[in-house]
């Protein structure tokens, strides 16, 4: 997911909505915004590619920690393969998150491809099968912020969507609590340029496990407009624990279909009042870069919130802001702690989330759930 480019208390009525398949989709929507916001509310906590911080991110032993760890949904962003499987990867370039190049026989799979309008030079899942991608291993992508996870490089596999899927079921079972899923489409226009495109995989992924079919919400994500749309008009009302989020870069950015089809509206413009009313015809959240809602002064400080949770609350839309992470790289100077980049401040993450339950969000992104547990459960209105 979400990647800036630059992400217990009583159970609440929000939260049994949530686990519920049969309430109509308006009247859930309108539920869970009116009603969640007393003194029993429980904003969620994903696990941003799992628990990140803590194991190479979307692996299953990094959803399984998240898991473990309190986190309410987890999050697969997904490519496909050269045989159309959705795989769980941050990128579809994965020189970085796996020992693919260290692989003679893959060698020659290196290449640079334009994505989104950019170039990259790697190596491609869509010039994988499945049994390929599975021969190689995963490995921590930030080994500078996150040295302790290398210690866990080349011993997991890439996981399919399915396999995340069963994960999140079984661990439902064994836990007593609902694990929901919040996908990612990676670069919806790329892969339909491709020959790839991911909607119906998607879809028939989800309903192929009665899990994902009935029992869990999941929240389908993307930074892109046309595929959301795509997916609503493709199942409709049909599936009402299916919830569509728009993500948001900056306010400055555009959604790479909007540059294809020379539309000239930006991030910033889905963000206004009238924005989010267009986004709440095909979506039922949005998923904005953390200071699109409260920005830091030049020492750091938090401003005063913008217009943005209001905006969306106003649409009857959730709001999910991302990424919070615990390492003193990722945090403005007054929340870090002492030492290096790579020190973790969890006290310095938790004030962060904090200042953000303080502004209205319905759930957030963390790359350590246990951190975002604490933040939730401690938190005072």
């Amino acid at each position: 997911m979400p990647s800036a480019h630059l992400r217990h208390p009583p159970r609440s009525s929000f939260r049994q909505i949530l686990r519920s398949s049969v309430l109509p989709l308006t009247a859930a929507c309108a539920l869970a915004l009116i009603g969640c916001k007393g003194e029993d509310s429980r904003v969620l906590v994903v696990g941003h590619r799992g628990a990140s911080a803590l194991r190479p991110e979307h692996t299953l032993e990094a959803y399984r920690k998240a898991i473990e760890d309190g986190a309410d949904i987890i999050e697969p962003d997904l490519v496909p393969t050269k045989d159309g499987v959705l795989v769980a990867r941050h990128e579809n370039e994965i020189s970085g998150t796996t020992n693919v190049a260290e692989v003679a026989k893959f060698a020659d799979r290196r290449t640079t491809k334009m994505i989104d309008g950019k170039p990259f030079t790697g190596w491609f899942t869509e010039d994988f099968t499945l049994a390929e991608l599975k021969e190689l291993r995963a490995r921590e992508r930030i080994p500078q912020q996150r040295p302790g996870n290398t210690q866990y490089n080349d011993q997991f596999e890439i996981p399919t969507l399915t396999e995340v899927i069963e994960l999140a079921r079984d661990m439902s079972a064994s836990t007593g609590r609902t694990i929901h899923l919040f996908p990612e489409t990676k670069h919806p226009t790329y892969f339909q340029s491709v020959g790839l495109p991911m909607e119906d995989g998607l879809v028939a992924d989800l309903k192929a496990n009665d899990f994902t079919a009935r029992k869990a919400t999941v929240y389908i994500q993307s930074f892109e407009v046309a595929n959301l749309k795509a997916l609503r008009e493709k199942i409709g009302n049909s599936q009402p624990n299916w919830k569509l989020v728009q993500l948001m870069e900056a306010p400055n950015l555009r959604p790479y279909d909007f540059t294809m089809a020379g539309d000239a509206r930006t991030y910033g413009d889905l963000m206004t009042e009238a924005g989010m009313k267009e986004i709440s015809t095909y979506a039922q959240g949005v998923g904005p870069y953390k200071r699109s809602i409260i920005d830091v002064d030049s020492a750091g400080n938090f401003q005063a919130p913008s217009d943005l949770v209001r905006n969306a609350h106003a649409a009857k839309l959730l709001v999910f802001p991302y990424t919070f992470r615990p390492e003193n790289f990722f945090l403005t100077a007054p929340l870090k702690a002492e030492g290096s980049d790579s020190t973790r401040s969890p006290s310095g993450s938790v004030a962060e989330i904090q200042e953000y339950l303080k502004a209205g969000i319905d759930g957030f992104f963390t790359d350590d759930p246990a951190v975002g547990r604490q933040a939730v459960d401690t938190f005072k209105r």
